[in-house]
């Protein structure tokens, strides 16, 4: 098996690992709550055995009062940006909700057009990659072989 494919899997059995953890803003708690970006926050962790760098608190309407794609810029400090034509498996894809906002979702693509994600009044889930979501993608991050500094 290819590395990149073991690699993936890896990753997405990680994710899986949290699904059903409740969302809970600001949070990255396997099983205990997480958000979005918690959720990849906590796959960083488990992945390198090391967290990411943590950033401030953040409002659930940070994205709008700012202004900037601040999610975008946290995953570019510790994941490498691929084309957003090239996502697979494995990958972190980030969402606008709309074609003129920032971007302020994240999720981990897993298999057959499915994505892993939380989002808020549902617990960590895997659902379809369907066209809604597959036209909202902003960015797309893969997770580095060793992040820098490490």
């Amino acid at each position: 098996m290819p590395h990149e494919q073991q690699k993936a899997e890896h990753i997405i059995t990680i994710a899986r690992q949290w699904l059903g953890t409740p969302y809970h803003h600001q949070q990255s708690l396997k099983g205990i709550g997480c958000d979005c970006l918690g959720l990849i926050r906590g796959i960083y962790s488990e992945l390198y055995n090391h967290p990411p760098a943590v950033h401030t608190p953040y409002t659930r309407d940070w994205a709008e009062a700012s202004g900037e794609e601040t999610l975008i810029k946290a995953a570019g400090a510790h994941l490498k940006q691929i084309d957003i034509n090239q996502h697979a498996p494995g990958d972190v894809l980030i969402f606008r909700f709309r074609k003129w906002m920032v971007a302020k979702h994240a999720a981990i693509e897993s298999y057959e057009g499915r994505m892993i994600h939380a989002i808020e009044q549902s617990p960590v889930s895997e659902v379809s990659l369907g066209p809604w979501w597959q036209r909202h993608i902003a960015a797309v991050f893969r997770f580095p072989e060793r992040p820098a500094g490490l």
